[in-house]
């Protein structure tokens, strides 16, 4: 199912109807500040371990966490002071930030490490979806592994409606934006990967 939803001013209606479709354990593709997501409730198991199925991928690779501010970040990852600065520059944007977890976070999440990636999003979509659900959402880009992330909610659709509940249209996004990635798990941050984000921030 794709409906469309006002990239700045999202329906109640709409965000309420995704929401419900989250609580009981479905998938939603949603637009981001960087590229479309597929989402599920965090604190589903099944669902989680469906986004792996759909997107192909490894399990030594994590799927991040989508929370609707930064006090809610705190809910699944510990932040030190120095971090906890850091974050306040940033956030919301087009950013994962990789933080030790906390005992909220689900197993599922960190098949190697103790760590967990944070993401608050610039856009106003998926900031009423966790605020809807009352919780965050486990989330991956759209996309099968290895390849680029899909940009237009058609093609979304056509290769993933069939494993996927939801498709919230917001038009075609820009191809090749992906968050910047960093690791604040040290006391040094370290970019594991440029993004969008303005990586100054942390070097």
């Amino acid at each position: 199912m794709i409906v469309p939803v006002h990239p700045e001013d999202p329906q109640p209606r709409v965000i309420d109807q995704a929401a419900r479709i989250l609580e009981g354990g479905g998938l939603v593709v949603y637009p981001t500040d960087t590229a479309y997501g597929i989402g599920c409730d965090i604190s589903n198991r099944r669902a989680i371990e469906r986004i792996y199925q759909i997107k192909r991928r490894d399990r030594k690779h994590s799927l991040s966490v989508i929370c609707a501010d930064l006090s809610s970040a705190t809910d699944y990852a510990l932040l030190p002071n120095s971090a906890f600065r850091i974050l306040k520059r940033c956030l919301p944007g087009p950013y994962t930030l990789v933080l030790p977890a906390s005992r909220e976070t689900p197993r599922a999440l960190m098949p190697k490490r103790r760590t967990v990636g944070i993401r608050v999003p610039d856009h106003p979509v998926p900031l009423a979806l966790t605020r809807a659900l009352g919780r965050a959402l486990c989330s991956g880009t759209a996309c099968l592994d290895g390849a680029p992330p899909f940009c237009d909610p058609y093609e979304i659709e056509d290769t993933l409606g069939h494993a996927v509940d939801m498709v919230l249209d917001v038009g075609p996004l820009e191809p090749g934006r992906l968050s910047t990635v960093v690791d604040l798990t040290d006391e040094e941050p370290e970019i594991l990967r440029y993004g969008i984000g303005d990586a100054s921030l942390f070097e």
